[in-house]
């Protein structure tokens, strides 16, 4: 993950700019429609904080975390929230959320450590704890300015969850990205913690 954080590290500014202002309400109304008003929810790998904010602002109980410090110094510049630093990798929480929400942020996982973070997702949440999470959609893996990307789609998300007896997939579907200079598709599931 060290090529991400020094792509993060370096262009901070511009991840900032091109992402802080994406309209992402019909994906927040999927995710918020499972949590009470006021739910405990964890932004993993909150980026510009965009999505942090949105959620405060919403009257909810936010945590953040991000792995990229100047990222995270820009965003808490940004939104006011206090954003903790630590990856996915490292989350240790224990039945703490209502709710997680890792957008765009585990598609930087290593592919075969898909599983052992979808575990720390799950025992961080409380049960009936919900978690959303998106990929770029797509069946392999791709290297682009020197950054590492998971691709997912529909067999592996069921090939993933099939490895957890205590998830319910809720939610599953594809949209297209929302950045006017993008052009991919972006598969997002929704998943419910059972017991």
């Amino acid at each position: 993950m060290t090529s991400e954080l020094n792509y993060y590290d370096i262009h901070a500014s511009k991840f900032l700019e091109s992402t802080f202002n994406v309209d992402m309400d019909d994906l927040y109304q999927s995710f918020l429609r499972y949590l009470a008003d006021d739910a405990s929810i964890l932004d993993l790998g909150c980026g510009s904080g965009r999505d942090a904010l949105a959620f405060k602002s919403k009257g909810y109980d936010v945590t953040a975390t991000d792995s990229s410090k100047v990222l995270i110094e820009k965003a808490k510049e940004r939104t006011g929230v206090h954003i903790r630093l630590e990856s996915f990798y490292e989350l240790s929480d224990l039945n703490r959320y209502d709710g997680i929400w890792a957008c765009a942020s585990l598609l930087h996982c290593e592919r075969n450590r898909l599983d052992e973070v979808l575990d720390k997702i799950l025992n961080a949440l409380k049960v009936n704890g919900i978690c959303y999470m998106s990929f770029k959609y797509g069946p392999g893996d791709r290297y682009i300015d020197g950054r590492q990307f998971t691709d997912m789609d529909e067999l592996q998300t069921q090939s993933l969850l099939r490895k957890f007896n205590n998830v319910l997939l809720l939610q599953q579907w594809i949209t297209v990205d929302k950045r006017p200079d993008q052009n991919c598709d972006w598969l997002n599931i929704i998943i419910r913690k059972m017991k």
